[in-house]
């Protein structure tokens, strides 16, 4: 994993499990499995524990690792790393998708709730009048989350944890994923439909689909166009999903409000109206596993070391032929 990233990722408790499930050192820690040396030590290896900033797993790499069974990712996505050769061997794979997949949809959910209670706009007037008296009632008689329609792009892990977190709520939800049939759609408890219905019914819009070439500005200037005045665009996927230029005309048009959690480039350059724009809210990929989050990915990656252990199969198994529609 990345230099520095294991001091975060890992409790002194949980270096001591690791040390407890497996016959390692808890402490090393690869930052590139082409140097000499971590010869010795991946010559041994029947598992790697990873995590983000991983080695790519090549038939190089994988050469020098004649032991290796498996590999289990503390995180998310294995694209960067797990490489056809990884499954052409048969090594086995795990990942904590579904763990990351939490904190993304809390910070999902708070989005929604303050989006559809106007908290944003209602924050920006309120420093502008300075206490000055003002009738908000009137003002912000538009805003609550009763009955509010909220459309999810995407039934990913993501955007089903958002769907039940939602489930408590009086909202009507609607879902735009071709790969959801009519059935399952009434299992999740939301209506299915296009993504343009999706975008002109609902006063939030939340983007979970996956990154892939068919899904680069899956919301464009048309989506963007149907969405009602007010609406507000929350993106916690990848920037790339949203035509972003067209998203800037209808923001500084005052027309929609946007949550960004992720962008393209994935750092805005200096100057980007996203850092000035009032009606958007910037944060800097920090819905995934931050922090004390890191923890539960942890914990969840020593779960499953423990199950590889004990011969069980894992609960997160990741396999080749479902990376195709996953992020």
């Amino acid at each position: 994993m990345a230099p520095g990233l294991a001091d975060r990722l890992f409790t002194e408790e949980q270096r001591a499990r690791l040390a407890h499930i497996a016959r390692t050192d808890p402490y090393l820690v690869a930052d590139d499995l082409h140097s000499p040396a971590y010869a010795s030590a991946l010559a041994q290896a029947e598992v790697l524990l990873t995590c983000w900033g991983a080695t790519p797993l090549t038939a190089q790499v994988l050469e020098r690792a004649p032991r290796l069974r498996a590999v289990v990712h503390a995180a998310g996505s294995v694209k960067h790393h797990v490489t056809q050769a990884c499954w052409e061997r048969g090594i086995q794979v795990s990942a904590a998708a579904g763990t990351n997949a939490l904190p993304v949809a809390e910070y999902t959910l708070a989005a929604i709730l303050f989006a559809g209670k106007q908290v944003g706009r209602a924050a920006r007037r309120y420093r502008e009048l300075g206490g000055t008296p003002h009738d908000w009632r009137t003002e912000l008689a538009a805003s609550g989350n009763y009955r509010r329609t909220v459309g999810i792009v995407g039934a990913s892990r993501i955007g089903r944890r958002v769907i039940e977190l939602l489930r408590p709520f009086d909202v009507h939800v609607l879902l735009y994923d071709p790969y959801v049939s009519g059935d399952e759609a009434a299992r999740l408890g939301v209506t299915p439909t296009g993504l343009g219905e999706l975008c002109a019914r609902s006063s939030v819009v939340s983007v979970h689909a996956p990154q892939l070439p068919e899904t680069r500005h899956l919301i464009g200037a048309a989506e963007l166009a149907a969405m009602p005045d007010g609406a507000t665009l929350i993106n916690t996927s990848r920037g790339s999903l949203v035509d972003e230029a067209a998203l800037l005309a209808e923001l500084r048009a005052g027309r929609l409000e946007a949550v960004l959690d992720v962008t393209e480039p994935e750092l805005p350059p200096p100057g980007s109206p996203f850092y000035t724009l009032p009606n958007v809210l910037l944060t800097p990929h920090m819905a995934g596993s931050f922090g004390n989050e890191l923890h539960r990915m942890a914990e969840h990656a020593l779960d499953e070391l423990a199950r590889y252990g004990a011969g069980l199969p894992f609960v997160e198994p990741v396999r080749a032929d479902g990376l195709g529609r996953s992020a």
